[in-house]
């Protein structure tokens, strides 16, 4: 998938704040060293940043246009380009810092395992995932993908993300290695304009894959199929507006 930093930061403030409620539980006062994980176009690493300073704050990602973002918004920090699936720190770091990259990854807990080896002790790493995948606005993609001329690509090849393992999977991978591990959920509820609001959302993230699977001749036909489920599993509320309701997961393990 081609990722777009200006389709991600449509809804930037929404899609900030999960970052800014995971650092606000990072227990670390001070910090030598820090990477941000995925780091997209640069807004998590910020919010590092104007928590701890710039010195020794560090972000990477696979997506080269997330990336000339996350340079064009801070100049003096360091991005690097790698594989979130093979990438290890060469030297202890204090932070780990992940906002919504791994429920890309199936393999996440052997990353979380292998990551928690690159902390220093006493180090943090701090996970943030969607856990959205039974709502509306996903369940709607699975109806879209097998209902028009295009279904025949789904068919042969799905491309549903996997559901994220309960909390009891990531807790005891964790604390194997871990002092202290939190674990949490909380569900948003975002006031959008309208419908067509939810389905501009989804367009930099969930709903990416399934527009690349329809592909460019069916890309329209389905973003129409598509918003017609939402317009009927969103109603309107007392303002006009309609409510998104997005879970999300959390989780903060302190090294050993």
């Amino acid at each position: 998938m081609a990722w777009s930093a200006s389709q991600y930061v449509k809804f930037e403030d929404e899609r900030t704040r999960p970052a800014r409620d995971l650092l606000a539980q990072v227990p670390l006062q001070s910090i030598g060293s820090a990477v941000d994980l995925g780091c997209g176009p640069g807004n998590s690493t910020e919010l590092i940043i104007e928590r701890y300073g710039a010195e020794g704050v560090s972000g990477l990602d696979s997506d080269v246009n997330m990336l000339e973002a996350a340079h064009k918004r801070l100049p003096g920090t360091a991005f690097v380009e790698a594989d979130l699936g093979s990438w290890q720190p060469t030297e202890p770091v204090d932070l780990l810092f992940a906002n919504a990259v791994f429920q890309w990854l199936p393999d996440h807990l052997d990353i979380f395992d292998r990551l928690m080896d690159g902390l220093s002790p006493g180090g943090v790493l701090a996970v943030q995932m969607p856990d959205n995948l039974g709502e509306p606005s996903h369940l709607a993609m699975e109806e879209s993908a097998h209902a028009g001329p295009w279904k025949a690509a789904f068919e042969e090849k799905g491309v549903r993300r996997q559901p994220l393992a309960p909390p009891s999977a990531y807790y005891s991978r964790l604390i194997a290695k871990s002092a202290r591990v939190d674990i949490w959920h909380t569900i948003y509820n975002h006031p959008m304009a309208d419908a067509a609001a939810i389905v501009e959302w989804v367009k930099g993230t969930g709903l990416m894959p399934y527009l690349a699977q329809a592909g460019e001749d069916y890309r329209e036909a389905f973003l129409a199929d598509y918003l017609q489920r939402i317009e009927k599993a969103f109603p309107r509320m007392s303002d006009g507006r309609v409510l998104l309701r997005f879970p999300r997961i959390f989780m903060v393990a302190v090294k050993r």
